[in-house]
């Protein structure tokens, strides 16, 4: 501070104290020299005026006295030497010489100018005294005419020297004045130095973190409402960081707590954050500052970040790292630019999944045997069977189709969820295959006295498909269509339109009531069971549909109104 700000400025002070008495010194003796020798010419010329009529006679031949003795006298008393001249150059009297061993004066330049009348001050060297000389002549007049010159002068060492005392005292005075203007610039830097190091001395305290740093308040005008305002803003940033601090120490247990791996990665791709899970989850203890791809060897999930990046959104796949099974969820945070990654483990819910599904499928194969050999010995009994025995064949065979139905459906569940997208596409008349189905529900249809048809847009367009499987869905919801509509219509819409075809079952059979459109894809869930039962219904017919809808990456909606009817309607890509 003080190599910087406060000699700076008291240098930069004194330079300009040192060039103005610098400047002064050096220009002002000239002006000074030409005021004195104006003010001297000025007195001479005053002194001749004051002389003039005491001289004048003499010129006219009327003096009373000795004209010598009278200019001798008075040039003694005023300490100058005087000189009287007539018309034809020649000195009548002079203070300091003998007129008779002195030169004609004719052409002298100030004789010759008050003989033309004018006053004249002149400064040159002497011929007479061997000196250099300051002269003011003044014409002396009778009348209109010029009788004669007065010629004052003086010697130019006597105004050299006062010239010099002066100069000397000048010199004198702005040493001084310096000085002192120095000592006060010196004063008045510190005094705006010192607050400022202080301010600074403070500040620097604070970058440190110490935010107990305060500013002396013994200071005046602005620096005293800096001062305050700084020591308010000092204890405003201590409560403000000890509660930062406080939350820092809260969000890290609060993340250190949490079991799902996270990990924050900035625009460069650089992990900022990470919790303990993550780190394990890593294998790697300090993550921090590293690339992701330095982290996570994963290409899968290098994929899952650049569709974040893509898209600008958040991002959800399930991603295997080190033999464990993870659900990650990538969120992008646009106010900083930076990827929240989540990592939930899966693996032992989706071991428990797989035990489930073949738990299923081994249960359903299982029991698919006992219960056709039931059917088959309940079909062989009924034609021997009396009137009292033939009801309670006809209950145990609809109930053992009812659980051949639901093994049936659930392998198929199975199936589809084994097999995922690895579907047996081909090109596919959807048109056609929709007629065929029809087909097949005509006569239950009829049976009902129900309309069943299909509306199709002009120029349908085959899409590549899963005949077997496209063929399952329309079975399914036709059936269902027809299952629930007591009167009316069952209508199979098809239309394409950007690069989708678009399937809709509509009926105007029972409805579902709002509260169950949401879970009338799941597994076993039923709207009327007393219906499904009766109707011979397994649950599954719908979750089936889904999934085939799912793995044609598709997507399959419903509009329902009780007492109204339903519509379904399925989205599949062209290709």
């Amino acid at each position: 501070m003080k190599k910087t700000l406060f000699w700076r400025v008291f240098l930069g002070y004194a330079a300009v104290i040192v060039f103005l008495a610098g400047g002064v010194a050096l220009f002002a003796p000239g002006p000074m020299r030409q005021h004195h020798i104006r003010e001297q010419a000025e007195g001479l010329e005053h002194l001749g005026i004051l002389f003039e009529d005491s001289v004048t006679p003499y010129l006219l031949g009327m003096g009373k006295g000795n004209l010598e003795d009278i200019v001798t006298s008075i040039g003694k008393k005023t300490a100058t030497r005087i000189t009287v001249i007539n018309p034809e150059g020649l000195v009548l009297a002079d203070s300091e010489k003998e007129p008779r061993d002195m030169e004609n004066h004719l052409y002298r330049p100030e004789i010759h100018a008050a003989l033309q009348g004018e006053k004249q001050m002149s400064i040159r060297y002497s011929s007479t005294l061997k000196q250099e000389m300051m002269y003011m002549s003044l014409p002396l007049r009778a009348g209109d005419k010029v009788v004669g010159v007065l010629r004052m002068s003086l010697f130019m060492k006597e105004l050299d020297l006062l010239f010099e005392r002066l100069r000397a005292e000048l010199l004198k005075t702005l040493g001084l004045v310096t000085l002192l203007a120095l000592v006060a610039a010196f004063f008045f830097t510190r005094s705006i130095s010192g607050p400022i190091r202080q301010f600074v001395d403070a500040s620097g305290r604070v970058a440190a973190g110490d935010f107990d740093a305060k500013v002396s308040l013994g200071l005046h005008g602005e620096f005293k409402d800096f001062a305050l305002k700084f020591n308010a803003m000092t204890s405003e940033l201590k409560t403000l960081f000890q509660e930062v601090r406080l939350q820092a120490e809260e969000l890290n247990s609060i993340l250190a707590s949490v079991k799902e791996g996270l990990g924050v990665l900035d625009d460069e791709a650089r992990i900022v954050l990470c919790n303990a899970s993550f780190r394990r989850i890593v294998q790697n203890d300090k993550p921090e500052g590293k690339y992701y791809w330095e982290v996570i060897r994963s290409s899968k999930f290098a994929e899952i970040i650049k569709k974040a990046n893509a898209a600008r959104a958040g991002v959800r796949e399930e991603l295997v790292l080190a033999d464990r099974i993870f659900d990650c969820n990538v969120s992008y945070l646009a106010s900083r630019e930076r990827y929240v990654v989540t990592l939930h483990d899966m693996t032992e819910f989706k071991n428990l999944e797989k035990i489930k599904k073949d738990f299923v499928v081994n249960v359903s194969h299982e029991l698919k045997t006992p219960l056709t050999a039931i059917k088959g010995f309940v079909e062989t009994m009924e034609p021997a069977a009396g009137p009292e025995i033939r009801p309670s064949l006809e209950i145990v065979k609809r109930n053992t189709d009812r659980l051949i139905a639901i093994v049936s459906d659930l392998l198929v569940l199975s199936e589809l969820e084994e097999r995922g997208a690895r579907l047996k596409k081909e090109d596919v008349d959807v048109r056609a295959l929709a007629e065929n189905v029809v087909r097949i529900f005509e006569k239950p249809a009829r049976d009902k006295g129900l309309t069943l048809g299909i509306t199709a847009g002009p120029g349908l367009p085959r899409i590549e498909a899963d005949p077997y499987e496209l063929e399952r869905l329309l079975v399914n919801l036709v059936d269902n269509a027809v299952k629930y509509t007591d009167k009316g219509r069952v209508t199979v819409k098809l239309a394409a339109d950007g690069g989708q075809f678009g399937i809709e079952v509509e009926d105007t059979g029972i409805g579902i009531d709002a509260e169950h459109i949401p879970h009338v894809f799941e597994r076993f869930y039923v709207v009327d069971k007393s219906r499904s039962k009766k109707l011979g219904g397994t649950g599954l017919g719908l979750s089936i549909v889904k999934h085939i809808v799912q793995a044609h990456q598709g997507t399959i909606s419903v509009k329902s109104r009780l007492g109204e009817g339903t519509t379904f309607s399925v989205s599949l890509p062209v290709t």
